[in-house]
């Protein structure tokens, strides 16, 4: 009986080979909003992705091109808080070699930041990704503040997960 059930049990780690995965981790402070975007193209979509990094088809991921392709990323990314738009600024980011990203073994990683300043009360942030088109398969989710005075209430995601909202109060 046990070997039936686990038959249709997949493991938590994979995706499909055949999809873009755009997985998102927000952290909410009093001063900022860190955004963390981790990218893995399937090994089906792969050199689909690399072609829009890679812009001048040498194989190599140049300096640049990261820069480019990350700064790309980060214009189809906004992020609004009560209802204004943030300033989002590309933190940092690690790409990996473009031998990996073809294998479907590499993720772009991103760190995003929009500097922020909260004030008590009630709060709502929606975060939206554009992505790269319908390919690609987003998750996203809050990380639990590290100032208890910060209280997550409710989160809501669109079906697909592009749009996100994070309903939060903060306590004087």
């Amino acid at each position: 009986m046990l070997a039936g059930l686990t038959a249709f049990v997949a493991p938590a780690w994979a995706h499909r080979l055949d999809e873009y995965l755009q997985a998102t981790v927000i952290d909410v402070s009093r001063q900022e909003i860190d955004v963390v975007l981790r990218l893995t193209p399937g090994v089906d979509v792969a050199s689909q992705v690399l072609r829009q990094i890679d812009k001048n088809g040498d194989g190599k991921l140049s300096a640049h091109e990261q820069q480019q392709y990350a700064q790309y990323v980060v214009s189809q990314v906004s992020l609004m808080l009560d209802h204004a738009y943030l300033s989002i600024k590309l933190r940092d980011y690690v790409f990996p070699s473009a031998e990996e990203l073809c294998a479907g073994s590499g993720t772009i990683s991103l760190h995003l930041r929009a500097q922020v300043v909260l004030e008590p009360g009630k709060h709502q942030l929606r975060y939206n990704n554009q992505g790269a088109g319908p390919d690609t398969v987003y998750l996203v989710n809050a990380l639990l503040p590290h100032d208890v005075a910060i209280r997550i209430q409710s989160q809501k995601r669109s079906s697909n997960q592009a749009v996100y909202d994070l309903d939060f109060t903060v306590d004087q």
